[in-house]
């Protein structure tokens, strides 16, 4: 019988500041929108017993998590922590822009930096082995997950291919849940995603047309001290 997974990526954070400059990702704490998001999926998710909830560590997935299922001991597991891009100065000006928008268009090879980071098959490297870790553990029925936009991708991409094959143009909103049922580990012939990017405060998706990326990159104050302080994630 297929368990079933509830993949949701944490509420909106802003990263950039009131001057339009980066700011750490790693302890960045949800809006107000980002809380409400995280609220609306705990109403969706009512009458749903979950046996585990799982959060990257990342304070964005905590609060999320803490919001979605409260009452819930939530387990960290950092391997689920979102890709990682270098300083932005080491990416040439002219290249910024396409760097951004352009970050998980198509089928995106495994060798290619994430804003000059980490690759998509080191992303690959450690997410596959946790997802493998959680569906060998058969005590579990039901789960949420609450992760990060790339980690997300990588995940349903693993979920429909059954290869390290990351499609970039699964969107991601912030707060999204993806349903998918699994099977074990090794036979994901028996998986089957029932739902990607159900926002649950947006479920017409009326607020935007834009990618996250490009609404992180119309945020940039490029060339107005925009540097961020240490690498910056995707979401």
């Amino acid at each position: 019988m297929r368990r079933r997974l509830y993949l949701m990526r944490h509420g909106a954070v802003d990263y950039v500041d009131a001057r339009g400059r980066p700011v750490a990702p790693d302890q960045v704490p949800l809006t107000a929108e980002g809380r409400a998001q995280a609220v609306a999926a705990r109403a969706l998710l009512e009458g749903v017993e979950l046996d585990r909830v799982i959060a990257s560590g990342l304070p964005r997935t905590m609060e999320t998590a803490e919001l979605a299922a409260p009452g819930r001991t939530i387990e960290t597991w950092p391997d689920l922590r979102e890709i990682m891009g270098a300083k932005l100065s080491s990416i040439p000006a002219a290249q910024l822009e396409e760097a951004f928008v352009r970050a998980f268009h198509g089928v995106v090879p495994n060798d290619k930096r994430f804003l000059g980071g980490e690759t998509i098959g080191e992303l690959f490297d450690r997410v596959l082995p946790a997802l493998e870790r959680l569906t060998a553990d058969a005590v579990w029925d039901t789960v949420l997950v609450v992760a990060h936009g790339a980690v997300n991708r990588a995940i349903l991409s693993y979920a429909l291919t059954g290869e390290r094959r990351f499609l970039g143009r699964f969107e991601q909103a912030p707060g999204c849940l993806n349903v998918i049922d699994v099977g074990g580990a090794d036979d994901l012939a028996t998986w089957v995603v029932r739902a990607v990017n159900i926002a649950p405060s947006d479920l017409a998706h009326r607020a935007t047309r834009l990618t996250q990326m490009e609404q992180y990159w119309e945020q940039m104050a490029v060339g107005e001290g925009g540097e961020p302080p240490s690498p910056t994630g995707s979401g």
